[in-house]
């Protein structure tokens, strides 16, 4: 429920100027979301949402910008905690370390990668669901690349 929310809050800042906490709470309850003003600020806080000035003058939320500091922290994390994936058509599943689907699944999420339609993450498994057998395909072949270059970086 919670990597379910989280996504539709960040389809619903890109889709709409959203100026506040109460107003996010709002949409997401009319959406089906049972969320308290808590949940609301301990979900803009792990999806490091920022608030940025809008086009008609006021403040509305946005997903905070990746530098490139971040984007690899998040290679070195899919490097060092990612076992194996595959893919069945536009299913992946990716296995983890055990205890690090989690992390990889947030740091996967964070990417915003085109045609992944949403990830659930269990202890050391993800699943991703994506629009297109090729989406997964890319998917895949990106993640496959980052393990060798860490197999490759060990035999060095």
């Amino acid at each position: 429920m919670k990597t379910r929310r989280q996504a539709r809050i960040l389809e619903l800042i890109k889709e709409k100027d959203i100026e506040t906490q109460s107003d996010l709470l709002d949409i997401l309850k009319q959406d089906g979301f049972p969320v308290t003003q808590a949940t609301i600020s301990r979900d803009i806080k792990e999806l490091r949402l920022v608030k940025t000035l809008s086009t008609n003058g006021n403040y509305k939320y946005a997903a905070e910008v990746v530098s490139t500091e971040e984007q690899q922290s998040h290679f070195y994390l899919f490097s060092t905690a990612v076992v194996s994936i595959e893919s069945a058509h536009s299913l992946v599943v990716i296995k983890t370390r055990t205890g690090m689907a989690q992390a990889v699944c947030a740091a996967l999420d964070a990417t915003e990668r085109a045609g992944v339609l949403g990830t659930i993450a269990g202890d050391d498994t993800i699943f991703v669901a994506t629009r297109t057998d090729s989406a997964a395909a890319s998917l895949v072949s990106d993640m496959r690349k980052m393990m060798i270059k860490k197999n490759n970086s060990f035999l060095s």
